[in-house]
């Protein structure tokens, strides 16, 4: 059974822009009142001022998602503000494309801490009210890099592959309350993660797709009460294919970067 989302309280993180933004604006104009937040308040203030075109209520914060008090602060405003939290859309996130012999473990814990133990520690706070009325959907944001390990990425790699051990565990653990997880694996998006400062410059076998197709794809697997979503879709193969036989992949990928690189 899918969520109605007329009505809904929605918080989407990591919504400035992006699929954040685009999905905030998608769920307010299916009648959601959303909350979103991030830290560019300019940007969230545009994002917000579309959002209210159809959803008068809603609200944003300008928060810093790395400061755990901050977090904490905002799970408070934001059941002050609109009594509860219907969804939950765990979306923000850094990259931090560094081959591994280039990474410290200053880099691996802040994106860890930011990827991961944010987006659990506001889950956590907002979890109870869900609890409580035996009802709430969470949807966290993974990447297709948890399935795939893609090289350069390691760091990011590993804190979506916990985001995704996370949510599977957790998702058992409510089965019986009435809450509902849903993991979303995006490809590559057309969004700014791949243009940020101070990362490694993409080297993508992929065409970007559209933000639209991944909002599309989120909306279409909250009205079935998907478990997961694919963006796009032919991902789930390229990952039922890599499990069937781990060593060939990494070989196989191994060797088109070995390949490539000598091409270039």
């Amino acid at each position: 059974m899918g969520l109605e989302l007329k009505g809904c309280r929605a918080l989407v993180t990591g919504a400035s822009s992006g699929i954040g933004a685009g999905l905030a604006e998608a769920l307010a104009a299916e009648g959601a009142t959303v909350g979103i937040c991030a830290r560019r308040g300019d940007r969230l203030a545009e994002v917000v001022g579309r959002c209210m075109e159809h959803s008068p209520e809603s609200r944003m914060w300008a928060v810093d998602l790395a400061d755990f008090d901050a977090v904490d602060q905002l799970s408070v405003d934001v059941l002050d503000a609109f009594g509860g939290v219907d969804l939950l859309v765990n979306n923000a996130g850094i990259p931090k494309r560094r081959h591994v012999t280039a990474l410290n473990i200053d880099t691996i814990t802040q994106v860890m801490h930011i990827n991961y133990l944010s987006p659990m520690r506001l889950t956590m706070a907002l979890l109870p009210q869900m609890l409580e009325r035996g009802a709430g959907t969470i949807v966290n944001i993974s990447s297709i890099a948890a399935q795939l390990s893609a090289p350069g990425e390691a760091a990011y790699d590993a804190s979506k592959a916990a985001l995704t051990a996370f949510s599977e565990a957790m998702a058992m653990d409510l089965w019986e309350t009435g809450i509902k997880l849903m993991v979303v694996y995006p490809g590559v998006i057309d969004t700014d993660l791949f243009s940020l400062p101070d990362n490694d410059i993409p080297d993508l076998p992929v065409t970007a797709e559209p933000v639209s197709v991944a909002v599309d794809a989120i909306l279409g697997g909250l009205a079935s009460g998907a478990a997961q979503v694919y963006v796009p879709e032919y991902f789930r193969d390229i990952c039922t294919s890599k499990a069937q036989d781990v060593a060939a992949f990494l070989e196989n990928t191994a060797g088109y970067l070995r390949d490539h690189r000598a091409a270039t």
